[in-house]
């Protein structure tokens, strides 16, 4: 079993994105940790500025990207440490695998210095058709702006 330092060790920071979020006072719980749902948030935070942009936009019209919709179908997580305070925290996150109709994200909820690891995981998305909201490719167009996020097997 890898150590949380061995795991922040073994990520590369030149793969993919990382997004500074905030955690605020109403997320913490009784105990003043970050409610285990709110990573889901944080994370879906980070990956909507980044594809905000580049141009995606919730409404089809004034979208780079009209014809889809992305929807969650899997979410996956790892807790290593609570998030015990408000303020800023970072999410890294890249894309692990690009399918025909789907990105596999991983992640990692880290504190905005990178020095400590909170809690990492995966998320796989899919392309929806925006009209009939079944799997539809991905465009040519979303890959090339995905492209930065892709990590690369050695």
């Amino acid at each position: 079993m890898s150590t949380s330092e061995e795991l922040l060790a073994s990520a590369d920071p030149e793969v993919g994105h990382f997004q500074l979020v905030e955690v605020t006072y109403s997320e913490l719980d009784l105990a003043h940790v970050l409610h285990n749902s709110r990573y889901a948030v944080l994370l879906e935070n980070a990956v909507m500025a980044y594809w905000l942009e580049r141009g995606w936009h919730y409404d089809p019209a004034r979208s780079l990207f009209p014809d889809s919709v992305h929807l969650v179908r899997a979410f996956e997580i790892t807790y290593h440490l609570p998030i015990t305070e408000v303020g800023k925290v970072g999410v890294h996150f890249w894309i692990e695998r690009v399918g025909r109709t789907s990105y596999t994200y991983g992640f990692r909820v880290v504190s905005a210095d990178r020095a400590t690891l909170y809690a990492e995981g995966r998320r796989v998305q899919v392309n929806l058709s925006t009209a009939t909201l079944t799997p539809i490719p991905l465009s040519a167009e979303e890959v090339a702006a995905a492209r930065p996020l892709i990590r690369h097997a050695d």
